[in-house]
């Protein structure tokens, strides 16, 4: 059996009915959603650690305001 070459193409492309695209373009629009991603990732962690921070802040007891409880002898009075 004889072995398969594969000749390759000087300019590889995406042959489409009406037209064709470079595998090199194919390859910038690939990387570029990839890295956009990837930085899309990172703010949305960003945001929801400051989120998470901020409802913190928002329930510590230091600032909920002092609520004014009635005594025991006023409940059994009424």
């Amino acid at each position: 059996m004889s072995p398969v070459t594969q000749k390759t193409s000087p300019n590889p492309e995406l042959n489409l009915l009406l037209f064709s695209i470079p595998q090199s373009l194919l390859l910038q629009i690939g990387t570029a959603s990839i890295l956009m991603l990837l930085t899309a990732g990172q703010a949305t962690v960003k945001t929801l650690e400051a989120m998470g921070q901020a409802s913190e802040e928002l329930f510590r007891g230091d600032r909920l305001p002092i609520l004014d409880f009635p005594e025991d002898n006023e409940i059994n009075n009424s």
